[in-house]
């Protein structure tokens, strides 16, 4: 095709692309389903995990659930099988249908199931094992949410090299072993969904934690080069949605702040309003959520500001040592460790 040609027609797909997604600030897209299927998501045993393993049973998907602590997966099951219990009540009250036994037929729900594996996703072979023992015992995975995520709380030079490691590990190389392991069967079926929650740290950095910001930024990397992979192989059945949020409530970075004034206007996350933004997300097949909104506009900025004049708004909102408080309290809970132990 002449280039010239191919210019114009490249100009009207963009202005299209912008069109479309107008359109669908103005319309909400219709939601997919999501029942039946195998869902995995790791760190589910506390925070967004949790909160996202409850969503994603409310709308009646097969739950595996994935963390390396095992009590509190097991607390998730338990919320889970809970919903699941609540949905089959409330299917059999709407069915006046009676089973040849005399009870009440409630099998739309009664395949539903939720299983828990102890995995410490840092570590590449538990990884594998741990996704092999789910295809035989579950079946292959169809939405893939990597969620399981860690912060150390030190400066760089007061951070061991050991924790370095751990976070790049959790946050970000963990991505790339549970990805190998599933998506082989999603490109067999072009089918499949697979979910990055980063954070806004992702996108944008701030002093102190250099090993998260780091991590994460690893994390939004491999998922846009993966995204952009499964363009080119023309595998359209197989969606991603990159999950970038605020600070979330969730006790990871207590103590963190920003200037007072502003904070009213900026405050924290409720960590239930990101998980149900992130799901409308992803059963909407959006490729990227950031919450809230003025996420965007910051790194948009910046994009296009110079480091000076970024360092300088950063000043301004007191977003450039917003961590240093946190890591105060983390050194002073470390200190108080060592000192309750003997050490």
């Amino acid at each position: 095709m002449n280039i010239l040609l191919e210019f114009f027609v490249v100009t009207f797909r963009v202005l299209w692309a912008f069109v479309l997604a107008a359109a669908k600030w103005l319309v909400r897209p219709k939601e997919k389903s999501v029942a039946g299927q195998v869902c995995l998501i790791t760190g589910a045993g506390s925070g967004l995990g949790r909160l996202f393993a409850l969503e994603f049973a409310r709308r009646r998907a097969l739950l595996v659930l994935w963390d390396i602590n095992t009590q509190s997966n097991e607390e998730t099951a338990g919320m889970v099988r809970h919903i699941y219990r609540e949905m089959a009540e409330e299917a059999a009250a709407a069915a006046p249908g009676v089973a040849g036994d005399g009870e009440k037929d409630v099998q739309p729900h009664c395949n539903l199931q939720v299983y828990t594996y102890t995995c410490d996703v840092g570590k590449r072979e538990n990884v594998y094992l741990t996704a092999e023992r789910v295809r035989k015992e579950v079946g292959e995975v169809s939405v893939l949410v990597n969620n399981a995520g860690v912060v150390s709380g030190h400066h760089l030079l007061e951070c061991p090299d050991e924790l370095i490691e751990r976070t790049m590990m959790v946050n970000c190389h963990a991505h790339f072993w549970t990805t190998k392991a599933f998506l082989p069967k999603m490109l067999e079926m072009n089918h499949g969904h697979i979910v990055t929650v980063a954070s806004s740290l992702g996108l944008f950095s701030t002093a102190g934690v250099e090993d998260y910001c780091a991590s994460k930024f690893g994390a939004v990397g491999f998922h846009e080069s993966l995204s952009h992979e499964l363009k080119a192989a023309e595998k359209d059945g197989i969606k991603t949605t990159l999950v970038c949020p605020y600070l979330v409530d969730t006790g990871m970075f207590r103590g963190c702040r920003i200037r007072k004034e502003i904070e009213p206007f900026l405050p924290p996350l409720k960590p239930e309003y990101c998980v149900k933004q992130a799901m409308r997300a992803i059963l909407t097949d959006q490729p990227m959520i950031c919450t809230p909104r003025l996420m965007y506009m910051v790194t948009f900025m910046k994009s296009i500001l110079p480091f000076e004049a970024v360092v300088c708004m950063y000043r301004f909102l007191g977003a450039d040592k917003c961590m240093y408080p946190f890591i105060a309290q983390r050194k002073q809970a470390t200190n108080n460790n060592e000192a309750k132990n003997g050490i």
